[in-house]
């Protein structure tokens, strides 16, 4: 036994070390397996079966830690424990990383001639297009840009037209492009090339 070799005493190494391991484990893997997800969805081909190999043999690793101690119903409570909150923290990086590109849709009744000024002088690329809705005429704003820009064009929208309507989509490939340039106060620049979301 693994406790014994480590000096540790065999009862208390099955009811409270293994289920301790098996927690961690299901987080690891669970948490790489959500991440793993999200890259196959935005196409990056070379990081997702990386993630993939890392998966499933920390996998392999937890589930035969269970297969040996069946009697112990905490390994249960562990293994399950450990898969919600694995979901948990693989969203959360996920969000923080803020990979990709987004499509922010935006409809509004009001004169939004604030709110595009303000995207297109922070280099954000903006299409709008008048639209007819229920209530009448309206414009509809579109602009795809860096998820982790998402956060400033929310408030932008929120300040200048706080009673749009708009909508956040994943944009899996975009050719062609405006985007503000990464350091603050630099001119913006357009992207020429082929992208691919996550790049």
């Amino acid at each position: 036994m693994i406790g014994s070799a480590l000096g540790i005493d065999p009862e208390l190494f099955s009811l409270f070390i293994v289920p301790i391991f098996i927690f961690f484990a299901r987080i690891c893997d669970v948490t790489i397996g959500t991440m793993r997800i999200i890259f196959v969805s935005r196409g990056m081909k070379t990081v997702a079966p990386v993630l993939g190999f890392a998966e499933i043999f920390i996998w392999i690793i937890a589930i035969s830690q269970i297969f040996q101690n069946l009697t112990n119903p905490i390994n249960y409570l562990a293994y399950a424990g450990g898969f919600a909150t694995g979901n948990y923290i693989g969203m959360h990086i996920e969000e923080r990383l803020a990979m990709g590109l987004a499509l922010v849709r935006i409809i509004t009744q009001r004169d939004a001639t604030n709110l595009i000024d303000y995207l297109r002088a922070a280099g954000y690329g903006v299409t709008v297009i008048d639209a007819e809705g229920r209530l009448g005429p309206s414009k509809v704003i579109f602009s795809v840009v860096r998820r982790r820009n998402l956060r400033d064009v929310e408030n932008a929208i929120h300040q200048f037209n706080p009673r749009a309507f708009y909508s956040i989509e994943d944009v899996r490939r975009a050719a062609e492009g405006t985007f503000p340039a990464s350091v603050p106060g630099t001119t913006p620049f357009r992207v020429g090339r082929f992208i691919r979301k996550g790049k």
